[in-house]
């Protein structure tokens, strides 16, 4: 079975033009010392990821995703104990966009992959 590459990311932008209209059903996070890294799972209700822009800014230590066709579930919860993420907040821009901003404790560069069946957003974050 091939291994995914990892290719981690300090700045710059991502986006998914093939994205199904979705809601933000889930945010989990997880730490695992052997692994090196902490990894973000953004969970939506369709089978992909929405379509979304997203900017890395390393400067200010905060990642920016806009997700258009996109409501986000009132019951999301934020994180706690994590390793790399300060907070995760997600606005409302109006009821067809969702933009997410999560801010960092400290400069990190991220992998970030999109997943099907069930769709999700899976965000490995390490310094």
């Amino acid at each position: 079975v091939p291994r995914k590459k990892s290719i981690y990311l300090a700045h710059g932008i991502f986006h998914l033009n093939d994205g199904a209209r979705s809601s933000i059903t889930g945010l989990r996070s997880s730490f695992v010392k052997d692994r090196g890294y902490e990894r973000i799972v953004i969970d939506f209700s369709s089978g992909t990821s929405p379509k979304l822009y997203g900017h890395i800014d390393a400067k200010a230590r905060k990642l920016s995703i806009d997700f258009f066709d996109t409501s986000v579930t009132p019951q999301i919860t934020s994180l706690r104990n994590t390793r790399h993420v300060q907070a995760v907040d997600f606005m409302a821009i109006d009821q067809n966009q969702v933009t997410m901003e999560m801010k960092l404790k400290d400069t990190v560069n991220f992998d970030i992959v999109f997943m099907k069946n069930p769709g999700r957003l899976v965000i490995d974050i390490r310094p």
